[in-house]
């Protein structure tokens, strides 16, 4: 397939790719240090190594073969057609023609909750989805036309495939701990004294929550990359940064009102949504404003004030290139 019109930006992919490479390292050096500790007792590390490495990669295949039908069960949407819902599916059919890529299935989820999202493995395997509370919540088709292609965008550079490969490598740490722990716990004990079983496990644990705290921030680091990303090339693409970053404020405005039961019950879909399913504030926001927070830390997407800067910074850049 040809590639799309989605514009890269160089400074976003080589920050993504440095993540990346991180996320290798620790997890090349996590399967090292646990073959180490577990030849110290006995001759089965590489063999839990391979065990995890099977489960993950089970776990791994499921996720993003299955990403689509689960997202949508989780959310209690359903697909539309053309003829459902002809003004969403028109904007979807100009922005892939626009984006030259394949166009996804349509959803629309029950909420008041005024969001987005889009998975899939490719664009041949998407489906987009948005929520009542979006399609009813005042955007304009301008607005609502940014938010789709922010999320288009998404299937179009395969975020899923490299959250998903990004993911991997903790599924694998967390398995390698716990079988690990156990084959240290009712295996290795009957093979060693008890007093050299309790170092070992120790050290496990210990490096284990070393590895699993630097590969959470790591990923949650290459997840509001992959978040400015969309949002660059959604802006690039409709040409209206100012209309995305309009939708962005109502959205989260629009999310304020929505019960914190509510957002609660969707944080499990906060990696996909447009904006995600919390409280937003000024300054702070979810993923930090000013300066680094616990919430900036944890986030998935960067803060409010971050997203509107780069948008606005778009928009310069396109009036200073527009002919005068």
């Amino acid at each position: 397939m040809a590639r799309t019109r989605y514009a890269p930006d160089r400074g976003l992919t080589v920050r993504m790719t440095l993540t990346m490479f991180l996320l290798g390292l620790v997890f090349v050096a996590f399967v090292a240090l646990i073959i180490g500790i577990m030849a110290a007792v006995h001759a089965s590390g590489a063999a839990i190594v391979v065990i995890a490495l099977i489960f993950g990669g089970g776990a791994a295949f499921i996720s993003l073969f299955y990403s689509d039908k689960i997202a949508l069960a989780a959310a209690g949407a359903r697909e539309v057609s053309p003829q459902e819902a002809p003004e969403l599916h028109g904007i979807v059919d100009r922005l892939c023609a626009l984006a030259n890529m394949d166009k996804p299935r349509v959803a629309i989820a029950p909420t008041r909750m005024p969001n987005a999202f889009a998975t899939g493995r490719n664009s041949k395997h998407a489906v987009l989805c948005v929520t009542e509370g979006l399609l009813h919540g005042g955007l304009t088709n301008e607005e609502l036309e940014g938010v789709l292609a922010h999320e288009l965008s998404h299937v179009a550079h395969k975020d899923v495939q490299v959250m998903t490969y990004a993911s991997l490598l903790a599924i694998v740490a967390g398995l390698l701990v716990r079988f690990a722990f156990y084959s240290e716990l009712f295996g290795g004990g009957r093979r060693s004294n008890n007093q050299s079983a309790l170092p070992i496990l120790l050290a496990i644990m210990l490096v284990s929550a070393v590895v699993y705290a630097i590969s959470f921030l790591l990923i949650r680091l290459l997840s509001r990359y992959r978040e400015l990303s969309a949002d660059r090339s959604g802006a690039l693409l409709t040409g209206q940064p100012s209309a995305l970053a309009s939708a962005l404020v109502k959205v989260s405005n629009g999310m304020a009102r929505i019960p914190t039961q509510d957002l609660r019950s969707a944080e499990p879909l906060n990696a996909f949504y447009f904006a995600p399913a919390m409280k937003l504030t000024r300054g702070g926001g979810a993923g930090g404003g000013g300066g680094p927070s616990l919430a900036a830390i944890f986030s998935t997407h960067p803060s409010l004030e971050r997203r509107l800067a780069e948008l606005e910074k778009i928009q310069r850049q396109l009036g200073q290139a527009a002919p005068r």
